[in-house]
């Protein structure tokens, strides 16, 4: 009875250890806003998806209200917007700073790479390429550098 007790303890503990770990693996879920057209935001979530997130590409004519409901600044806007977990992803968002924002989650409503910048992911390759990621303060107060794109030293 003993040796029963003990095995189903142990398997009990087991079960709970590999659910936790798989729900600790499982990839997070990104729902992607885009215009059908813009080839450039399909190749920035196909990026997203290589890495292992878990893309749902919803087309839509009507960016500005998605950008609107998510009270995304206008001088912050870029090329599409992305939900994932509590955050948006405005515009070109290299995966570095997705991964940074959801290892750390600063209390932030989410990050932005406002416009087009040549060599952003999504935008073509460009080893010289420089622009910034801004971080969106949840409350009041300005947005503000949250990581800097630059060239990589050789």
């Amino acid at each position: 009875m003993h040796r029963r007790r003990s095995f189903i303890a142990m398997a009990g503990s087991a079960l709970v250890f590999l659910s936790g770990k798989a729900r600790a693996t499982a990839p997070a879920k990104m729902t992607v806003y885009k215009d059908p057209n813009c080839g450039c935001c399909h190749e920035w979530a196909k990026a997203m998806a290589e890495a292992g997130y878990s893309v749902d590409l919803h087309n839509t004519d009507d960016l500005a209200a998605v950008k609107a409901r998510l009270r995304v600044p206008a001088e912050m806007e870029g090329c599409h917007t992305a939900a994932v977990e509590e955050y948006y992803l405005e515009g070109h968002v290299p995966l570095e700073a997705v991964q940074r924002l959801l290892r750390e989650r600063p209390p932030i409503r989410g990050l932005s790479v406002p416009g087009m910048p040549s060599g952003s992911l999504g935008m073509g390759v460009d080893p010289a390429a420089v622009y910034d990621v801004y971080a969106i303060p949840s409350g009041t107060g300005a947005p503000y550098v949250f990581m800097e794109v630059r060239p990589r030293k050789a």
